[in-house]
């Protein structure tokens, strides 16, 4: 049979005819009809429009999930956290455990690489860098000898490393305030985090919150001596990244995730506070803190920063400290318009 003769066995066939070029009306529905599902706002990269919620690891009665800090490694996501755990009669205990992901959707159940106990209670870990072959991740002590929530004045901040991100070394304290201050004479640290100068190769930055007076700042040629320097007003929880030859302090006041920029660590703008969708959030309508961005810009699928963070609900930390804390997911292209899973408008 020959496409050109139009009778063949007595079939007719239809002659040819120009293809019609797509309505333009029909695209702009479809677009819209999108647009208007969980996942699919337009533009969004593959592997954040695959996310069918903003909650990563949910809380229950019996466990929460806070302060994550993710790095990507090996074409994996690895989330490092404070896990909260109880005995029967209640009595809460602080990990650090860490939990994997291919595609940011299905996370491995949390492993913890801290012991469980209260004279302890390593927890909030703010950061991982590389020193030569090794990972090195800075967390917090937080022990909570009696029935307290909060951590008591031995609170201290710690390093830790692996070469394999699963097996790690024994902690070894950061002398924040210099190595002739002895550990005993140290006032209470919590929540560090290291990030590198941006114009020094070699050095690197200590963030913490010391006693409740902001975030202060030491530096370091060798992640073993340490010279405090300075100090921004600010929340608990700070992540630095570097971005645009700026310094982006991430940090969390009593609600929300505050951000401020600097060129030099000395003079800071504030940026403001963002709560992303917690109005509609039940999961987090009593606190939304603990906020870490990773720079994800050249991630195949992700190809934005991404903000994790916790939040608690549906009442306060006042009563749900140790429970009902989950882990949340937004991405943003410009650290001031953010994105999540069913949202209905971007949060500025």
């Amino acid at each position: 049979m020959r496409a050109g003769n139009p009778r063949s066995r007595g079939v007719l066939l239809a002659p040819p005819q120009r293809a019609r070029r797509p309505s333009p009306g029909l695209a702009a529905v479809v677009l819209g009809l999108l647009a208007g599902l969980p996942g699919f706002a337009e533009g969004t990269p593959v592997m954040l429009g695959n996310l069918a919620s903003p909650v990563l690891l949910r809380g229950d009665a019996v466990t929460a999930y806070r302060d994550p800090m993710v790095l990507r490694q090996g074409g994996v996501f690895w989330m490092f956290l404070t896990l909260n755990t109880h005995d029967r009669d209640g009595t809460p205990y602080w990990q650090v455990a860490f939990s994997t992901s291919s595609d940011l959707a299905h996370w491995s159940p949390p492993e913890p690489i801290t012991p469980r106990d209260r004279r302890l209670n390593f927890s909030s870990p703010g950061s991982i860098v590389r020193q030569g072959d090794d990972f090195v991740l800075c967390l917090q002590t937080y022990p909570t000898p009696g029935r307290g929530d909060h951590g008591d004045d031995t609170s201290r901040i710690w390093t830790m490393r692996s070469r394999d991100l699963t097996h790690w070394s024994r902690p070894t304290m950061i002398a924040f305030l210099g190595p002739g201050v002895p550990c005993d004479r140290m006032p209470r640290m919590i929540d560090p985090c290291i990030v590198g100068d941006k114009d020094t190769p070699g050095r690197w930055w200590c963030f913490c919150k010391v006693k409740q007076t902001g975030v202060s700042m030491a530096w370091s040629d060798d992640l073993v001596v340490w010279n405090p320097e300075g100090r921004v007003d600010a929340g608990e929880n700070a992540c630095v990244i570097v971005e645009g030859g700026e310094y982006v302090l991430v940090h969390s006041p009593a609600n929300g995730i505050g951000m401020k920029r600097s060129k030099d660590l000395r003079t800071w703008r504030d940026l403001g506070v963002t709560t992303l969708g917690q109005p509609g959030w039940p999961w987090a309508r009593g606190r939304l803190t603990a906020g870490f961005v990773l720079d994800a810009r050249e991630i195949p699928g992700v190809e934005r920063f991404l903000l994790f963070f916790h939040g608690s609900g549906p009442e306060d930390e006042r009563t749900m400290f140790h429970t009902f804390a989950s882990i949340g997911i937004a991405w943003s292209s410009d650290l001031g318009t953010w994105n999540w899973p069913g949202q209905t408008r971007p949060s500025p």
